[in-house]
């Protein structure tokens, strides 16, 4: 029976944290700072012009569809009658938009829709409904822009006849009622007397038994259409107006989040190090989320990396410096003595203090040697999956093949294989330079032992001996680079003291932990911690 696995719940607030962290990204400022402040004056000068070409066509049409019905009702086989026209524009009772004039197959007008009441065209209207938007200042500021774009962009007009062009004429002769009068439709725009607007016209003819017995004209002024333009443009110039004052609110948000923490990030790094190159300043960390934010910590990191590594290489220096002293005086004192003594027997002494001082110093630099390979190629080397099981199996085996004074091995394992990433030498030299320190410190038949296992997420290597154990002053300079403590030992001066700190180098290299416990009952234990593939 296949046991169900709980989805773990999800961490309160990881989801806000996450939509704060993506709002606060630079590019999606940057990006909404260039959509409003670009995308909304583009998108009103593009579409003003259709939306103008859209009333216009609709005001046309319905004009038209007007004379259509009124020429329908008129065509009859006794003609036009003109009692009959003004009769049917009176049941309208002025409730039509256009004006209606209706003139027979000579011209002559026969009805008039102005005529039949008070009611004035719209053109005609002293009252402004847009509250005198044109003559504004606000007004004449934002439609600039439009009156630029139509000189630049659109191509040139013929011109329009001005005034009202049938004004108190009892024959209209234009060219839209001739077209009508020979059975075609007819249209025409001419500007309206004393306005802004124009007035457009159309010609409908009016058909009997397929003769044309006259025609029907609709005029229409534009000076609503044009009102509402008016008021779209100024309400448009207002928003334009917004965007700006948004726009000018994001540049001081983006010159505050931008542009003083990257001349903050300039001057500390100005002051990052001296003339003499020496390291004495320092990046200040940050608390944005975004990604100067980010730059900043990681440049935090990185000067607290370089500081301890220059730290490193001056201790390394001093440690040398220091190491190198005894030997160098020791091959001085040797040498200055040996050209005035005349025994054999003294000279051949002298000989041998300097060929070990001189192989004490080789010891010296090839462990210096390799600690400095090991901390600038551990990130280099390609690590692979290693079976620490195996790994350890193997090295003990070799042990176990060159023990002597009865020393034995014992290797506790897992059955199944604890994985870490790691390069296989790598691993060799650590686990060799602790059982090393192992075997020189056992007495004759004592037991070696290693154990392997898991801890968390992590695998765990001790190796435990049976002699003398760390005095309890000595555990924290352990791992000290040339730090070596060998009482009554006859090979005291052949250890460089750096097998330890090699190894520590090496497992800190891969992200784990090394160090040494002296357990109760006896001895000396180290514990290695490498985490799992």
């Amino acid at each position: 029976m296949a046991s169900a696995t709980a989805t773990p719940p999800a961490e309160p607030g990881r989801g806000w944290e996450r939509a704060r962290t993506f709002l606060a990204r630079i590019s999606i400022r940057l990006l909404a700072f260039n959509v409003l402040l670009v995308f909304l004056p583009a998108a009103g000068l593009l579409t003003l012009d259709t939306y103008e070409r859209m009333l216009l066509r609709a005001q046309e049409q319905a004009m038209v569809q007007q004379g259509r019905l009124l020429a329908a009702a008129l065509a009859g086989p006794d003609g036009i009658e003109a009692w009959r026209a003004d009769a049917i524009l009176m049941d309208l009772r002025q409730r039509q938009q256009a004006r209606l004039r209706v003139v027979d197959a000579r011209s002559r007008v026969l009805a008039d829709s102005s005529r039949l009441g008070p009611q004035r065209e719209p053109e005609a209207s002293s009252t402004d409904p847009a509250g005198g938007a044109p003559d504004g200042f606000l007004y004449r500021i934002g439609a600039l822009p439009f009156r630029l774009y139509r000189r630049i962009a659109q191509p040139p007009q013929a011109p329009i006849d001005a005034g009202e062009f049938y004004s108190g004429k009892s024959e209209l002769r234009g060219a839209e009622i001739q077209a009508a009068l020979q059975g075609r439709y007819g249209a025409t725009t001419r500007i309206s007397g004393g306005q802004r607007s124009v007035t457009l016209y159309a010609a409908i003819p009016i058909r009997y038994d397929h003769q044309v017995i006259g025609a029907v004209l609709a005029s229409q002024s534009t000076y609503g259409i044009l009102q509402a333009l008016y008021a779209v443009r100024l309400d448009m110039f207002r928003v334009v107006l917004a965007a700006l004052a948004a726009a000018a609110v994001l540049s001081l948000l983006v010159s505050t989040t931008i542009a003083r923490p990257l001349r903050r990030l300039r001057a500390e790094a100005l002051a990052l190090v001296d003339r003499r190159g020496r390291l004495q300043g320092g990046f200040r960390g940050s608390s944005t989320r975004d990604e100067i934010g980010d730059l900043a910590r990681a440049l935090e990191q990185l000067t607290a990396r370089l500081r301890d590594h220059m730290s490193f290489i001056e201790r390394v220096a001093s440690e040398v410096s220091h190491e190198f002293k005894n030997p160098l005086a020791s091959i001085r004192t040797a040498t200055e003595l040996l050209p005035s003594v005349d025994d054999p027997e003294q000279r051949r002494r002298f000989l041998q203090i300097v060929q070990r001082d001189v192989a004490r110093m080789e010891r010296l630099l090839a462990g210096l040697r390799e600690i400095s390979r090991i901390d600038a190629q551990t990130d280099e080397d390609a690590p692979q999956p290693v079976d620490l099981g195996a790994l350890l199996e193997s090295i003990v085996e070799g042990y176990r093949l060159r023990a002597r004074h009865g020393l034995s091995f014992d290797l506790t394992r897992p059955e199944s294989g604890l994985v870490v990433e790691a390069v296989p030498d790598r691993l060799t030299q650590v686990f060799e330079n602790l059982l090393d320190n192992a075997v020189s410190f056992s007495p004759a038949g004592a037991q070696v032992r290693v154990a392997l296992g898991a801890e968390g997420r992590s695998a765990r290597v001790s190796v435990a001996d049976q002699g003398p154990g760390v005095p309890p002053e000595h555990v924290e300079k352990i791992f000290a680079r040339f730090f070596s403590y060998r009482p009554g030992s006859p090979n005291a001066n052949g250890h460089a003291g750096l097998g330890l700190p090699i190894a520590k180098a090496i497992v800190e290299g891969y992200g784990g932990t090394i160090e040494v416990v002296n357990p109760e009952e006896g001895g000396t234990r180290f514990e290695v911690r490498l985490r799992l593939a």
